[in-house]
C-alpha cells in the first residue's frame, strides 16, 4: 500500500518464510476446515490480519459476508476458551500457546494440542508474506553508502536469528533479561516457533521466494488491499544475496535443513 500511495519502498529481505496465522477451534467443535466454518462465529482481530482468513474461506466456497459470523477479537483466547467464538485467530508463536498455558476445567490440568485444531492458511493456499525488512529504494540506487549499509543491516539481522536458530536457550535468556514480561516458557516457545517460520530457507535467509511473493500478492489484489499487482520494484533480492553470500563465505549455514525445533514444555500462564 506504501508504493501505491507514492513511498518509494522494496523489500530487501523476506525473513520470514511462511505465514504465523491460524484459525484454531477446539476439537470438540467439529471444525476440521475451512468449509466447517460455515455458520461458525468466528474470531479475527481486523487491522489488516484478516485477509488470509477472507480468502481462505472465498477458496473454500463460502461467502464471509453471510455463511460466518465474523467478530472482532481481541488478542488473546479468552473468547475462544470461553466458547463465546467456535474458532480463534491465533499466531503459531503466540496466541495458540496461551491456550496450552491455560488449565482445562474439565481435567485440571493444562490443554494439550490434542484438544485443538489447527486450519494453517499455509496449507490453504492463501499465507501472506509476513516480516521482512524494507529499504528506501531511490537511496539504494543512488546512495552507493546507503546500499552498503543496507547488505551490512541484512546481513547484521541474518546473523541473528541464525544465532539464535543454533542458542535458542541463551536468546531467550536475553529477552527475559531485558523484557521479562513474558515468561521462560512461553519465551522459549515464541523462540522456537519463530525459527520454525524462518527455516529451512531454501534460496537462502532472507531471500524472497518468488512463488510465495505471488501467491501474497494474489490474495492482496483479490482482497482489495491492493488496488493493482505491485511492479518489479516491489521487492529485489541483490541485498539479500550479498549479504547471505558473506555469511557463505564466513562458514555460516544460510537454509537451516537441519533445524528442527526443540522440545518446550509450556507451563501455567507461560512461566
Amino acid at each position: 500500500m506504501p508504493r501505491e500511495e507514492g513511498a518509494n519502498i522494496t523489500n530487501i529481505a523476506q525473513v520470514f518464510q511462511r505465514s504465523a496465522t491460524l484459525q484454531v477451534p477446539f476439537v470438540d467443535s467439529g471444525i476440521n476446515s475451512v468449509a466447517d466454518l460455515e455458520g461458525r462465529t468466528v474470531g479475527n482481530w481486523g487491522f489488516g490480519n484478516e485477509f488470509e482468513l477472507l480468502a481462505g474461506l472465498r477458496r473454500s466456497g463460502l461467502d464471509p459476508d453471510s455463511d460466518i459470523q465474523l467478530v472482532q477479537q481481541n488478542f488473546d483466547m479468552l473468547a475462544l476458551i470461553s466458547g463465546e467464538i467456535d474458532a480463534a485467530q491465533a499466531m503459531i508463536y503466540n496466541e495458540y500457546a496461551q491456550v496450552l498455558e491455560t488449565v482445562n476445567p474439565a481435567t485440571g490440568e493444562l490443554y494439550q494440542p490434542s484438544d485443538l485444531n489447527i486450519i494453517d492458511w499455509n496449507d490453504e493456499g492463501t499465507a501472506m508474506l509476513q516480516d521482512a525488512l524494507w529499504a528506501d529504494a531511490d537511496r539504494l540506487d543512488d546512495d552507493p553508502a546507503y546500499y552498503d549499509a543496507a547488505v551490512r543491516f541484512v546481513e547484521a539481522s541474518l546473523r541473528g536469528w541464525i544465532h539464535c536458530r543454533d542458542n535458542t536457550e541463551e536468546c531467550v535468556q536475553i529477552v527475559l533479561d531485558n523484557v521479562p514480561t513474558l515468561g521462560q516458557s512461553h519465551q522459549t516457545w515464541q523462540m522456537n516457533e519463530i525459527s520454525a517460520l524462518i527455516w529451512p530457507s531454501p534460496l537462502g535467509a532472507g531471500i524472497m521466494d518468488p512463488d510465495l511473493w505471488a501467491q501474497t500478492v494474489d490474495v492482496a489484489t483479490s482482497e482489495g488491499i491492493l488496488a493493482a499487482e505491485p511492479d518489479e520494484g516491489a521487492y529485489r533480492t541483490d541485498i539479500a544475496e550479498a549479504a547471505v553470500a558473506n555469511l557463505r563465505d564466513a562458514g555460516v549455514d544460510v537454509v537451516g535443513n537441519d533445524w528442527e525445533r526443540i522440545p518446550v514444555v509450556l507451563l501455567e500462564g507461560g512461566e
